[in-house]
């Protein structure tokens, strides 16, 4: 079993840390906010002062927090950044969805430091981080991959090798675009029908039928109809990860005029109060 330091224990990191301790692993967490560790701790977990306290010795430096500003205080801090504390020996692994821009300077502080790097979000809602479900898409060398792959299984379902260093993180922002048009899509199209008469019960169970609809929008119209705004994935943080892939697309000279569009629903819903509603509460912007 691995020493692994998980850093960033919000509603899908605290999971995530869980099922690495089931796995059996020694795990030393750190979190903002100390009360977050409480229960880890009471399942075996140590707990890090700081992100550099926890980092040393460990074979995993682990990171999920919500997003660059987050990251950079995680590990460049000059006086805890977890940079300073690894090992020649550690793999850090950012499994946040950061920007590229940022990861391809983290990458730079951390293989500086003699370190190996890896990005690694993942795909899936606390749901699937409770389940061990969740999926990877990961950019880094092929040997540091293949060393990670058995922690990343305690925590995860399936787990992609997308390529190079960055391509895990740029993979994940075009799926988090992709999801988000959709989800856009069948708000405003169960506003349109539901404001012509028609009962969107009715309405979705038909759509989720056809060949137009994909396994994952039919479950966010399903909640939608159901007005279930719990928090899963919340609006802030699709209207974020938009706007990272707008910026990267930018950068690169290139355009996404959908994903635009899908962006400027979600920031409406932002501004309008849904920030930590989960993504379906779009909805409420054709109520």
């Amino acid at each position: 079993m691995s020493r692994i330091a998980f850093l960033g224990l919000g509603s899908m990191g605290s999971r995530m840390a869980a099922n690495l301790l089931a796995a059996g692993h020694e795990v030393r967490v750190w979190n903002r906010t100390p009360a977050a560790a409480e229960r880890l701790v009471e399942a075996g977990a140590t707990t890090g002062q700081s992100p550099r306290a926890a980092a040393r010795g460990a074979d995993f430096v682990m990171s999920m927090v919500t997003d660059d500003d987050a990251s950079s205080s995680v590990w460049t801090d000059p006086e805890t950044g977890a940079i300073a504390g690894l090992s020649p020996h550690s793999t850090v692994i950012e499994m946040s969805t950061v920007s590229p821009h940022w990861i391809a300077s983290l990458s730079q502080h951390v293989t500086a430091s003699g370190a190996r790097f890896l990005d690694a979000p993942v795909a899936g809602t606390l749901p699937q981080a409770e389940g061990r479900q969740l999926i990877f898409f990961v950019g880094g060398d092929q040997e540091a991959f293949e060393a990670v792959k058995p922690v990343l299984g305690a925590m995860g379902a399936t787990i992609h090798h997308i390529g190079p260093t960055g391509y895990g993180l740029l993979f994940k922002l075009a799926v988090n675009g992709l999801l988000a048009v959709q989800i856009a899509a069948i708000a405003e199209t169960l506003g349109l029908l539901s404001k012509s008469g028609m009962d969107a019960s009715k309405a979705m169970a038909i759509l989720a039928t056809l060949p137009i609809a994909s396994p994952a929008g039919s479950g966010m119209g399903q909640l939608m109809v159901q007005r279930d705004f719990k928090p899963r994935f919340k609006v802030g943080l699709m209207a974020k990860d938009l706007r990272y892939a707008i910026e990267t697309a930018t950068a690169r000279r290139t355009d996404l005029p959908v994903v635009g569009s899908a962006r400027k629903v979600f920031e409406a819903a932002r501004d309008s109060g849904a920030a930590d509603d989960n993504v379906t509460a779009v909805a409420k912007l054709y109520d």
